[in-house]
């Protein structure tokens, strides 16, 4: 077969014209890193890619580690990262990762080898069926071409790749499946980036995509937002609410919204919001904790909600916005999604979120004349006394608590993490203390997680390929079932020299089962949800390489961290906790959360 030809070329120089016009139109539109596994079938993109001056290859030997590592590297590039499998059983084990990237709206670009069409369904070994593989959770799949040179193929390459990798990005960013069947010879016959740029195919610029793809933004005329500018300057009680988003300028931009209109701000961690510069007094934290109390929660009715991008990690700030349902509930999205799980928005705008923020404040400006603001600025001072009246009630208690604790520890962090860190919050019970424990301040700390689906899987590998493209230090803090299930990834760790801290928070099982209704299953409740595994991760830290040390004492902890985030490698900080202590602590923290507040009120009513 070696010495079949098309035309005048080889399978070989084919193969090589082809898959190398994919892959340079790929580097080309700015996918500039690749992770991948050994395998035969994906022979030609591996060389391919490998030789490619523009492209970083990432080899990692597990499938779901190196997807989870890409989509973690995208997180934080903000940009296609490629992850490459041979076929069969191995483009399966892609599947978590593409769903997290589908629903968290990460520009993943997932490409697989695959056996020709005439060899699927006859018993081929390592053959399945790969066409939309992942069903509905990908944005575009397409299905190559078997390899040729001709003008068309190639053409045809370098369309679909600059295609795919725009797709990628585009609003809402989410993963692209490009499937490659290919016959043997899979060995490319060349050398250099693949000809075919003349005739047919030159370009004016040498150095842009074969396809040159702009993503024109959901911008609204202000003109258009006069109506919704005058209805929110009419209400006297006005809420923002930032879920989960990862644009960088947003902050910004819906920080001047909430100070333009004088709405208290409540900024999931997630959002970006709650740390920055753009922070004031109109930033909110410790919602968590205060909307939990019943009082408070009807206390604090608001007439009107702007929400933006997905949804918020806190049950208790769902439930709140679900008990004032009645209310109007305004919900800005910009990838045209719908995250609305309390289904209580009455208006549901796709728009660009940083250019709705912008085209808002133009339209506020030209509102004219204002009513007085009095009302409204006593409504945000109730909203920040409130805050800070529970955020002093969860200091006090933590600063109770005579040992190490899961909420502590993020409460902690937020005193030792420096200006651009990363903190990277594992499911299920980790995100949920970073939102109730981790104050605002004015220092930028970017935050990631995997809340697109949630799971608590590949969270390892997620956050070290964010840690592999991030220039400051990132720590992760993480449950031991989750850091169980990935414990694969951390061979990243010396193949590709990464730095990062990973906080073990172990109580020897799952945790987040303890505040459900399952934790009043008595008798089957351990072997069922509290699934106890009495694993003693030091032998795992020493087979990868990883600092670890086991601390008993806070002193210890921030010895310890800053001691990792100081040196090179992967430092384990593993913290033991106990799970029936960790539930008592948090019903603890929220009851003295509620307290401050309640005792703030009385004082304030009282003759």
């Amino acid at each position: 077969m070696g010495d079949q030809r098309q035309g005048q070329l080889t399978a070989g120089e084919t193969l090589h014209q082809f898959v190398g016009a994919f892959v340079d139109e790929l580097a080309r539109s700015g996918v500039g890193h690749v992770c991948l596994c050994p395998g035969s079938r994906s022979t030609p993109l591996a060389l391919l890619l490998r030789r490619h001056p523009a492209v970083r290859v990432w080899t990692h030997l597990d499938e779901r580690s190196a997807a989870f590592f890409a989509l973690g590297m995208a997180k934080a590039l903000r940009e296609p990262v490629a992850v490459l499998s041979t076929s069969g059983t191995a483009a399966v084990n892609f599947a978590p990762a593409v769903v997290e990237a589908y629903y968290a709206r990460v520009p993943l670009l997932v490409l697989t080898a695959d056996r020709p069409p005439d060899l699927r369904g006859v018993g081929a070994p390592q053959t399945i069926d790969q066409v939309r593989l992942y069903g509905p959770h990908v944005k575009w799949f397409v299905e190559m071409l078997l390899p040729e040179a001709s003008p068309e193929a190639l053409r045809y390459a370098r369309t679909v790749a600059c295609r795919a990798a725009a797709t990628a990005r585009a609003d809402a960013a989410g993963p692209v499946h490009v499937n490659f069947p290919f016959r043997e010879p899979l060995i490319p016959a060349g050398q250099g980036l693949p000809p075919g740029r003349d005739g047919a195919f030159s370009l004016t610029d040498e150095g842009a995509p074969y396809v040159s793809v702009a993503q024109a933004p959901r911008r609204p005329d202000p003109a258009d937002l006069a109506p919704l500018a005058k209805d929110l300057l009419a209400a006297d009680r006005g809420l923002i609410v930032c879920g989960p988003q990862d644009d960088p300028d947003f902050p910004q931009a819906v920080a001047r919204l909430a100070e333009g209109l004088g709405f208290p701000l409540l900024a999931d961690p997630l959002s970006q919001v709650r740390c920055g510069p753009h922070h004031g007094p109109h930033v909110i934290d410790s919602y968590d904790a205060f909307l939990r109390d019943e009082a408070t929660s009807a206390d604090l009715a608001p007439e009107v909600v702007l929400r933006f991008s997905g949804t918020p990690v806190s049950k208790a700030l769902l439930l709140y916005l679900q008990r004032h349902g009645g209310c109007r509930q305004i919900l800005v999205d910009g990838g045209g999604g719908w995250s609305d799980p309390a289904l209580t928005a009455s208006d549901v705008l796709h728009a660009d979120p940083l250019s709705f923020c912008e085209a808002l404040l133009v339209a506020l400006r030209s509102s004219g004349p204002r009513r007085s603001r009095a009302a409204r600025a006593d409504w945000a001072r109730r909203w920040q006394a409130t805050a800070q009246r529970a955020r002093a009630g969860l200091r006090r208690r933590l600063a109770e608590e005579p040992g190490l604790s899961e909420p502590g520890v993020l409460a902690e962090l937020a005193g030792l993490l420096p200006a651009g860190a990363t903190l990277f919050a594992g499911n299920s019970m980790p995100v949920r203390d970073l939102d109730l424990c981790f104050p605002g301040a004015a220092r930028p700390i970017r935050f990631l997680a995997n809340r697109g689906a949630s799971g608590i899987d590949g969270v390892v590998s997620t956050a070290l390929g964010a840690s592999a493209v991030s220039t400051g230090p990132l720590v992760l803090a993480i449950g031991d079932l989750s850091f169980y299930h990935d414990m694969n990834g951390l061979l990243a760790v010396r193949r590709h020299n990464l730095s990062a801290t990973v906080v073990l928070l172990n109580n020897d099982g799952g945790g987040i089962f303890s505040f459900l209704s399952q934790a009043e299953e008595g008798e089957h409740f351990e072997e069922l949800f509290g699934t106890p595994h009495g694993l003693d991760f030091r032998p795992a830290a020493e087979l990868y390489g990883l600092d670890y040390r086991r601390v008993e004492s806070w002193e210890e902890f921030r010895g310890a961290i800053q001691q990792s985030m100081g040196a090179p490698g992967v430092g384990l900080v593993e913290v033991r906790t106990d799970r029936q202590a960790n539930v008592r602590l948090h019903r603890e923290l929220w009851a003295a959360a509620s307290e401050a507040v309640r005792a703030a009120a009385q004082e304030a009513t009282a003759p």
